[in-house]
């Protein structure tokens, strides 16, 4: 089931993943110069203030994007969602410094894919090398992006280079049924787990995937890109109807993966942020997320127990208010409330970057949302 997405703007598992139908030999591919195209990210941020109050509060003078929600360490997603939100703002000295930051501290694995997480007060700052497959995807991503918007060459060979190795190592290219993106090369196959292959929608970044294309079109991201949307509408658990943040595909039928507590959570409350990121507009591919925030509550968007049927907490924070705003912005129009467009001056990291990745597709996609 593939549902309208475009781009943003214009066997079992193994481990080292093989190459498998999907994808076509490993050969260097010649792509179009980054020159000849433009970045449909530059500049769809559109609220300077904003992006220097992101800055000054989570990125250090060295680049390190800081989860000040979680002990403030720094991870792969982050850096990625600092370098994406650099692009959007025209910020290349950040861009810069961000990207350096990155391939100083994550890139310490033999392949082109980032250790996960860094921790500011252990030695080593990185205990495990295991990958985090979003956090590989918006950095390749962010690179495309940059080397799109100032011509650099080589921002597009580093995606290329990242990129590529996400399609060998992480994606499970199937001769039957539709390919599956691991969370990480190690910990959720088949061969890992008794219900593997396990995976986590939320990782399944929509937009990214055709600009991936660009850079390492021996893949087939297209594949990937419908066959998570797929498993967004197939999904779907308990009473809410709802996608667990964890799940597992053995048997190709989706349940809630065992040892992972069956709960929409903060992972997943990215996927609508995704798809409508990626210009889908469809309303089954959102029936459950719109129902879930049908009425809006002052005490934050709820944690759903699957299981229970229950609400199990509350994402308190101002930014996730505007993961449900677009939404309803991309299915019906809704206008997006006025107070949503800047950013609050005390939330954490997370809900921060999330707003702000919301506010560049409402610019991008949906500026009747804005008054635009």
């Amino acid at each position: 089931m593939l549902l309208m997405a475009l781009p943003f703007g214009p066997a079992a598992a193994q481990a080292p993943m093989s190459q498998g139908p999907g994808a076509a030999p490993a050969a260097e591919v010649p792509a179009a110069p980054a020159s000849a195209e433009t970045s449909p990210l530059l500049g769809s941020l559109g609220n300077a203030a904003a992006w220097r109050s992101y800055k000054a509060r989570f990125v250090t003078a060295q680049g390190r994007v800081v989860d000040t929600g979680n002990g403030r360490i720094s991870h792969s997603e982050g850096q990625g969602y600092g370098m994406l939100l650099a692009v959007a703002a025209g910020d290349r000295d950040a861009f810069q410094r961000i990207w350096d930051w990155t391939r100083a501290n994550l890139m310490v694995r033999e392949d082109s894919l980032l250790a996960w997480r860094w921790e500011p007060d252990k030695r080593p700052a990185i205990a495990d090398t295991n990958n985090a497959t979003d956090g590989d995807v918006l950095v390749a991503w962010a690179l495309v992006e940059a080397a799109a918007a100032w011509s650099d060459e080589g921002y597009r060979l580093a995606a290329r280079r990242i990129a590529v190795d996400i399609g060998r190592r992480t994606i499970l290219f199937r001769a039957e049924g539709a390919p599956l993106l691991l969370p990480a090369m190690n910990g959720f196959s088949a061969e890992d787990r008794p219900d593997g292959p396990v995976v986590n929608l939320s990782y399944w970044i929509f937009p990214a995937f055709p600009r991936l294309a660009a850079v390492a079109p021996e893949f087939e991201w297209g594949r990937v890109a419908a066959a998570g949307q797929d498993l967004v509408v197939r999904a779907r658990f308990g009473d809410a109807q709802l996608p667990s943040e964890w799940i597992a595909m053995r048997g190709g039928q989706p349940r809630p993966a065992a040892g992972f507590a069956p709960q929409f959570a903060y992972n997943a409350v990215r996927i609508p942020l995704y798809l409508a990121m990626a210009g889908v507009t469809e309303r089954r591919a959102y029936q459950p997320f719109l129902a879930l925030w049908a009425e809006p509550d002052p005490a934050g968007l709820p944690i759903v127990d699957l299981a229970g049927n229950g609400v199990a907490g509350r994402l308190a924070e101002p930014g996730y208010a505007m993961i449900p705003a677009l939404a309803a912005c991309a299915v019906s129009g809704t206008p997006l409330p006025g107070g949503l467009v800047e950013l609050a001056p005390n939330e954490n990291y997370y809900p921060a970057t999330l707003h702000l990745l919301a506010l560049t597709a409402a610019n991008t996609r949906y500026r009747a949302c804005l008054g635009r």
